[in-house]
């Protein structure tokens, strides 16, 4: 019997449907009025680089806070002790109810509430003078992604078995000890792929940091926009960069997501490299065999 494909006509149509929305978008920008020259001109302007690597550092440091502070609020939701509980709950409930932006500017603004910080014999200084734009960014990203990173890995330790706790505590191992050598391990294959795009998601929540007059790549972009007369271009150049960034972010976010998939999947995807060596391979063969 000679099987006869069924012929897919939406599927067709619908490419094309879909290639010439695609070519009049291009069309569009293609005839507007911008300056495209402008964009690899700035791509590596000494300001916008400065731009780039602050809002690389923001990025990993508020990350850091937030998965440790994350982890601690994790645990403590879980705990017994119903005191600990309601305060993770509590912090949880007010960080992730209201904006960042509205934190970045609380704490930029804190000074009418504390007039000094004033740490005893370490350190004493007036708020306005403690709290710099770098420090409200940290705190504001930092704190607020605490309240969803102690979700995540809330949800990656209810995924280890209890079993495995029980395990461990019946060969005599610590309430802290199961946690770290025990469950936390396990957790990981849940908790690194949220993690990975909460991790992409806070490099992109970094913009909002101009509020607090913070100097990150959209405001080197804006300062060169209105200094130079090319705004929407200079917006297409932060853009540019978000993507270089974030792609970046998204190819170690794969290897990292394969690695802690090697206790569970017997056989690990093939990375990009290994599709393109097997495609490579595959095209060669044909003309090997004549």
């Amino acid at each position: 019997m000679k099987a006869i494909p069924v012929r897919h006509y939406g599927r067709w149509i619908a490419a094309a449907v879909a290639l010439a929305i695609l070519a009049a978008l291009i069309n569009a920008f293609a005839q507007g009025n911008i300056n495209w020259n402008a964009v690899p001109d700035y791509f590596f302007d000494s300001n916008v680089l400065k731009g780039v690597r602050n809002t690389i550092i923001i990025t990993i440091l508020s990350m850091v806070v937030g998965v440790v502070l994350g982890i601690v609020l994790a645990v403590m939701r879980l705990s017994k002790n119903p005191v600990t509980s309601s305060i993770a709950w509590g912090y949880i409930w007010f960080f992730r109810g209201t904006p960042v932006y509205v934190q970045l500017l609380v704490w930029f603004d804190l000074g009418l509430v504390f007039k000094y910080i004033n740490l005893m014999p370490f350190y004493k200084d007036y708020w306005s003078s403690f709290m710099t734009p770098f420090l409200a960014a940290l705190l504001g990203l930092g704190l607020n992604e605490a309240a969803y990173m102690a979700e995540i890995c809330r949800a990656g330790i209810q995924s280890v078995d209890e079993g495995q706790t029980e395990t461990a505590h019946a060969l005599g191992m610590s309430h802290a000890k199961t946690l770290r050598r025990v469950v936390l391990p396990q957790a990981m294959r849940v908790i690194v792929p949220p993690t990975g795009n909460e991790f992409i998601n806070m490099l992109k929540t970094t913009s909002l940091v101009i509020a607090v007059q913070y100097y990150d790549l959209l405001q080197a972009a804006t300062n060169i926009g209105q200094t130079s007369g090319a705004t929407v271009e200079m917006l297409f150049v932060a853009a540019a960069w978000y993507l270089v960034l974030t792609s970046l972010l998204s190819v170690g976010q794969y290897y990292l997501e394969r690695r802690f998939a090697r206790g569970a999947q017997r056989q690990l995807p093939p990375t990009p490299w290994q599709k393109l060596r097997a495609n490579v391979l595959s095209l060669r063969r044909p003309q090997e065999a004549r």
